[in-house]
């Protein structure tokens, strides 16, 4: 039968399997939105307040769920303002597909109203940018943004709705589901090679992360690196994707990453590297592993063949998706037990924080969390100083999750968590967010509210940038400037979106107020009143200045 561009897109969609779309409506697609019409309960458009939390929010579905994060936005402002979600999908290598809203093709180069060159701004932020130029094409379009998106290494597409793509009709027939592409496994003579590597180290590594694990995948890494006695070591925030209550995990390497992590990356003999990318915060700015031909033996597994020697020259590579590759892991033993035990042993010292010199101390709050969250809790972040305390002081169980952005990207924190309570209403989400980080999307609460979606946010209020202020007080001590906020009362604000609200003045507050905001059924914010001098667990802010006051005296 006949339909419109809209329709066509909007049918395909729901066969592919999207069951959401995140984004703000524009009249560039206004066939879209019409073809949603009546799609309620089986495909629902999540109404945001700014295109930014909306792409957010796509970014963190497809981390969470495996699944493209949909989002759906104008042309213009509504695409620009949606590019910091596409570039933080990207270096998450999170699945995810933005459509937007584009000009008529007969306007095209004529600096129309709000016209943008999509594959030029999208290029290099992008796995593939595309713009339909035939409303029969959208099919065969879709189908392969949605492949694009999920294999190899998962990442954004962006697909340009010209407007008469849409509003024109089609005869085509609409998708009737996703095809099936199994993931690449690594041979019988590749694994072969790669456990006799790991059998003849004397300190073998294990490295993983990445998004596209299935649970299967994980069961079977954590049964081999168990049986073998093999230390693990997270990617920059994939510490989720490891159960950490395992005896061989052994922390995240990332931001703020501790000695015995460094230690165990750089004494390490072999690597197995399985579906990370070696970003720059897994290897300490490339520090760790020297460029290109690292003195520790690499084996990399990854299922796409670009991202095998794109930094570091492997001993082996190996193209292999990660759940088939753990699959086809066999045990091995060797004498690696102290050197397992070593670095479990430091992970484990790592929670005995200090008190803290503030009015709430984030490591007892945190340690509260350990005991009180159910173990399939959902854990989001966004960038800032204050995120050492989900990232590094939080033990993820092998159904618990972290939502939290390797872009370093503020404001993701509280889209990621309605995301994750709008696909799954029934978990305890608990947002962390700095005053800063808190402010760059707080309008969508309103979001929440309207979606019933509504978490708990934990507001590390301290009343500065703090990640900046650090940086400014070793390298400019005693030069603040820029870095201090005067802040709305985040109470009065909460409440005025239906949110249960509290300010929390003392550590010995939080427990009870934080029971109050998990038995509230409109979620809540709870405003935490933290000194600025507990920037880090285990460096005050003075202490901070003082070393940088020393350093420059030091330098002349």
């Amino acid at each position: 039968m006949a339909r419109h561009g809209g329709q066509l897109l909007v049918d395909s969609l729901v066969a592919l399997g999207a069951t959401k779309s995140f984004g703000v409506p524009g009249e560039s697609y206004l066939a879209v939105l019409d073809g949603m019409h009546d799609t309620g309960g089986t495909f629902d458009f999540v109404l945001c307040r700014n295109e930014g939390g909306a792409a957010f929010m796509a970014a963190a579905w497809g981390k969470l769920t495996g699944s493209p994060g949909i989002c759906m936005v104008t042309r213009g402002p509504g695409a620009t303002n949606a590019s910091i979600g596409v570039h933080t999908a990207h270096q998450d290598s999170a699945p995810m597909i933005l459509f937007v809203g584009q000009i008529g093709t007969d306007q095209r180069g004529r600096e129309a109203f709000q016209e943008v060159d999509y594959r030029a701004v999208f290029g290099t932020l992008a796995k593939w940018a595309v713009e339909i130029d035939h409303v029969d094409r959208i099919p065969e379009i879709l189908a392969r943004a949605w492949t694009m998106a999920t294999t190899g290494r998962p990442g954004p597409v962006v697909v340009a709705l010209p407007e008469d793509m849409l509003t024109s009709m089609s005869d085509a027939e609409p998708l009737t589901g996703p095809a099936r592409i199994e993931e690449p496994a690594p041979s019988a003579a590749t694994m072969q090679d790669a456990l006799a590597m790991l059998g003849a180290s004397e300190r073998p590594l294990i490295l993983t992360g990445g998004c596209n694990w299935t649970d299967a995948g994980r069961a079977s890494l954590e049964e081999f690196a168990e049986a073998a006695d093999i230390p693990v070591v997270a990617a920059f925030r994939f510490q989720d994707r490891f159960n950490n209550l395992s005896p061989v995990y052994c922390g995240e390497a990332g931001v703020g990453m501790p000695p015995h992590v460094k230690d165990l990356i750089r004494n390490a003999d072999t690597i197995l590297a399985i579906n990370i990318r070696f970003g720059e915060m897994t290897t300490d700015a490339y520090r760790l592993l020297d460029v290109p031909h690292p003195k520790q033996k690499i084996i990399h597994v990854h299922g796409s063949s670009e991202e095998i020697g794109k930094i570091y020259i492997p001993t082996l590579g190996i193209t292999a998706g990660p759940n088939a590759f753990a699959a086809a892991l066999t045990p091995i033993t060797g004498g690696w037990a102290d050197w397992r035990a070593k670095g479990r042993a430091a992970w484990e010292a790592g929670f005995d924080a200090p008190a803290q010199p503030s009015p709430v101390d984030m490591a007892i709050a945190t340690a509260h969390l350990r005991e009180v969250l159910p173990e399939d809790a959902i854990l989001t972040n966004g960038a800032g100083n204050f995120t050492v305390w989900p990232n590094k002081f939080y033990k993820f169980g092998p159904r618990a999750r972290l939502l939290a952005p390797q872009s370093g990207a503020m404001g993701y924190g509280l889209p990621a968590a309605i995301a994750a309570k709008v696909a799954h209403p029934e978990r305890t989400v608990v947002c962390f967010a700095g005053d800063g980080d808190f402010q760059m999307n707080c309008q969508e609460l309103a979001t929440a509210a309207q979606a019933g979606a509504q978490p708990i946010v934990l507001i590390v209020n301290n009343g500065i940038y703090g990640t900046i202020r650090a940086h400014q007080e070793h390298h400019y001590p005693e030069r603040v400037s820029g870095t201090t906020m005067v802040n709305p009362d985040f109470t009065t604000l909460a409440r005025a979106y239906g949110f249960h609200a509290e300010r929390v003045e003392t550590t010995a507050d939080f427990a009870a107020a934080f029971d109050r905001a998990l038995a509230s059924e409109t979620g809540a914010v709870l405003d935490l009143n933290v000194s600025a001098e507990a920037l880090t667990p285990r460096m005050t802010l003075s202490q901070m200045r003082d070393a940088g006051l020393a350093a420059t005296k030091a330098t002349g």
